[in-house]
């Protein structure tokens, strides 16, 4: 058999195999429901008996399906929860972010007072890595989970994965942003429209008139803060200019904010601020400027995000926005541990939102004329 022919039957059965796992996973296939037989899937798949054995196999080995002899297969229940595990799935978009280790440590230390342990799974902000960890998720004996979602702004696909967690009576929390479809589901952010606008407004008050954004596009933090940014111009009276604002997503964070200031400079833009998204780009932000030869800030302010360890150095401080990252982990904790105690209806505030604090730097300057 040539190598195409083997890759060809192997796509053949994970097909079929992805194809009743999402049948499962939408309901269409309940638990206790029995499944076609080996000949009826063979005949509707147009695949052989072979390759039907070889997905369903899978699926058993996996815990979505079971075969009793003599009477077929049928669909299994993907979790046995004991209800005294004592853990707790914590899902972010990165492990290794400069923010997430403090927000992991408030949530081990609120949860760990209470003999709970966390199992740690990090998407790199992606969807489908996400679906897969819910997938896996509601096959391990959990009590709750805590999750940051994956470009939340994005339209959620796996909606479904989210309904078997509550016909499994398995509560979750959402932190840092939140699905638009679920805003009603319990969650812990930053107050992302506040910040955006505090910051924005604290460079108005020191004089500056050409202020520019940098964005990201692809998680609801990022469009809040830009509609904190546009609050604050509109009540100033100044223009909003959409050619100032640069927009990025995940795949292209590390490059885009950089390439897209020196656009700008090199487009002649008036400038003489730059609202960024977080610490971290702001940071892309100066090293454009740097290279463009002009200087902060005495040249164009900048303003950061989350007051994180690279908004401070010996003789460097970033205008940013406070982000209480263990605070927020505690809060996250809390609200988890309520809902396991009392459930849904006993929490008296299912969204929290954090109030943002303004930290003053040396990365802006004054510009008003009469000081």
């Amino acid at each position: 058999m040539t190598n195409q022919n083997i890759q060809q039957k192997q796509l053949k059965y994970y097909g079929l195999m992805e194809d009743l796992k999402e049948q499962i996973l939408k309901g269409e296939i309940q638990v206790g429901d029995k499944l076609p037989s080996e000949n009826e899937l063979s005949a509707r798949y147009q695949v052989s008996r072979q390759t039907v054995r070889k997905a369903l196999s899978i699926l058993e080995n996996a815990g979505y399906i079971y075969a009793e002899h003599g009477r077929g297969t049928f669909c299994s229940e993907l979790v046995h929860k004991s209800r005294n595990s004592k853990n707790i799935a914590v899902v972010t978009t990165y492990l290794s972010d400069y923010i997430f280790p403090r927000v992991i440590a408030g949530i081990d230390g609120a949860l760990a007072k209470e003999g709970y342990s966390i199992i740690l799974k990090n998407t790199n902000n992606s969807r489908s890595q996400e679906a897969k960890y819910l997938e896996e998720l509601l096959q391990k004996d959990i009590e709750g989970i805590i999750i940051e979602p994956s470009k939340s702004q994005i339209y959620c696909r796996h909606m479904n994965l989210y309904q078997k967690l509550e016909d499994y009576k398995i509560p979750y929390v959402f932190i840092q942003g939140c699905f638009s479809k679920m805003s009603d589901k319990p969650q812990v952010l930053m107050d992302d429209c506040r910040g955006g606008y505090m910051i924005t407004k604290y460079l108005i008050d020191n004089g500056h008139k050409n202020i520019a954004g940098v964005f990201k596009a692809d998680d609801i933090q990022g469009q809040n803060r830009h509609k904190g940014y546009v609050m604050a111009l509109q009540e100033a009276g100044m223009l909003y200019d959409p050619d100032k604002v640069i927009w990025f997503h995940t795949e292209d964070r590390k490059v885009h904010p950089y390439h897209g200031i020196m656009r700008l400079l090199e487009q002649k833009t008036q400038m003489d601020a730059v609202v960024c998204y977080n610490d971290q780009i702001a940071m892309q932000v100066m090293r454009a400027l740097k290279d463009a030869g002009l200087k902060v800030p005495e040249d164009i302010s900048v303003t950061g995000y989350d007051n994180s360890y690279m908004a401070i150095s010996d003789e460097f401080r970033l205008t940013t926005i406070v982000h209480p990252q263990e605070k927020l982990g505690e809060m996250a904790a809390e609200l988890i541990l309520d809902l396991l105690h009392g459930g849904e209806d006993s929490v008296r505030e299912k969204k929290i939102l954090i109030e943002p604090e303004l930290v003053e730097g040396n990365s802006c300057i004054c510009r008003t004329e009469n000081k």
